[in-house]
């Protein structure tokens, strides 16, 4: 399964959609190692500050955008200052360098924010793709970002805010979907799942991953493909949801499972329900009340149990809470809370940590000891912990449900026991 990080083409920003299990190379140096060895201060790092900058997909030639990503990030990084910043030294958060989900300009953000910026660290990074990670990697540039690309499983310096969400050889799969989803279908036993997802690298593993994943929760997977074409979506489903609708002995499954992004999801969920199908409908993808501005959309995704790594916002908890204030003070007024600012959010929120337990003299090398054996309990993503947060992830999720309008917490927030991923 190992290829180089350069090769990984643009794929869907589903949970999970990943191409492989490689990690970048551990060679090479960098400003802050040799600034090390001679005895000076890290890249980036002041007595009073510590630069940062961020890589997000802002502009899509889909017009999918991952804007707010930045501003959760920026949120954050407003309250560290605003309580002392780190050991004295403020954060000078650079903002994020828009990479148009392009590999070249996602690279070239790399090159330009260590390179020019001079910045200690990238967070938050969110993109599909992902083709500065050798450069960052090699440059030792600690990078904090989602954990749904393989990038972020294995590398030394990259970091998963919810560990590595892509099962690797000798890892584990998370079963916070399949087994949240038994809250929704009363059980797992007796009752059948079909799944789709798109013809690319990134679908083939998500669905080898989630086969494996709803079968040892109890579930009989009765349809299992990733035939939907990457590069467009279908102006006529009929062909995938008479499959669908049969792949159980000629009837239809209790759950039809997608793995792909929002407007795949609207045509597929739109023509399934035309079809007169009853039962459950569930994806990773569409938890943003940006959706609901639309009556077609909300129409479309009305019913749909949407898989979450992080809490839900509709669960009233203390750090749910400082979220939402967080947020709010930043931007100034009440925005729609979206999973892009809580990638943002939770991406700076670990490399605040780590570089609060690294001391006063903060260095890459200070840095990378205080992260291994890193831990902590009770975050929006579940019990921390480091290094093993590079190969498996942190195991919690929740499913919410769109209906009438409005979300709300159909499994609640929770770890799961992992399994062996084959």
């Amino acid at each position: 399964m190992s290829r180089s990080i350069r090769t990984i083409t643009a794929a869907t920003a589903a949970l999970l959609l990943a191409t492989s299990c490689n990690s970048a190379s551990d060679s090479g140096s960098s400003d802050g190692g040799d600034a090390e060895k001679s005895g000076h201060s890290a890249r980036g790092v002041t007595d009073d500050s510590i630069k940062v900058g961020g890589i997000v997909s802002m502009t899509t030639a889909s017009g999918y955008s991952k804007k707010d990503t930045d501003l959760g990030a920026r949120a954050r990084f407003d309250r560290a200052d605003a309580e002392g910043g780190v050991h004295g030294r403020k954060i000078d958060y650079l903002g994020a360098e828009d990479d148009g989900q392009d590999p070249g300009k996602n690279l070239a953000a790399a090159r330009k924010l260590v390179q020019q910026e001079k910045v200690f660290a990238i967070a938050p990074m969110s993109s599909v793709t992902f083709s500065g990670a050798d450069f960052l990697q090699n440059q030792r540039v600690p990078t904090f970002g989602w954990g749904t690309i393989p990038p972020f499983c294995g590398p030394t310096y990259m970091y998963g805010f919810g560990g590595c969400m892509v099962p690797m050889p000798g890892g584990t799969i998370t079963q916070s979907w399949p087994e949240g989803l038994k809250k929704v279908t009363d059980r797992a036993r007796g009752k059948s799942v079909a799944i789709l997802a798109n013809d690319n690298d990134a679908g083939t593993f998500a669905i080898r991953t989630y086969k494996q994943s709803f079968a040892a929760a109890g579930y009989e997977v009765t349809y299992a493909k990733s035939t939907v074409p990457a590069t467009s979506v279908p102006s006529d489903w009929s062909a995938y949801t008479k499959e669908i609708l049969r792949s159980d002995g000629g009837k239809a499954p209790d759950a039809v499972v997608s793995v792909m992004q929002t407007p795949y999801n609207i045509g597929l969920f739109t023509a399934v329900k035309r079809a007169g199908f009853k039962g459950v409908l569930t994806d990773p993808t569409d938890y943003d009340p940006g959706l609901l501005a639309k009556s077609a959309t909300r129409k479309a995704l009305d019913g749909v149990h949407i898989l979450l790594s992080f809490q839900p916002f509709e669960q009233n908890t203390a750090d749910m809470r400082q979220f939402k204030a967080d947020i709010r003070k930043t931007a100034g007024r009440d925005v729609p809370l979206n999973m892009h600012m809580m990638t943002g959010y939770m991406s700076a929120d670990l490399f605040l940590a780590i570089a609060e337990k690294a001391g006063k003299n903060l260095t890459v090398g200070s840095f990378q000891k205080a992260a291994e054996g890193y831990s902590d309990t009770g975050t929006m993503v579940g019990d921390r912990r480091l290094p093993d947060g590079r190969k498996e992830s942190f195991g919690c999720g929740a499913l919410v449900q769109l209906r009438d309008g409005k979300y709300a917490v159909s499994s609640p927030f929770k770890c799961y026991e992992p399994i062996p991923f084959k």
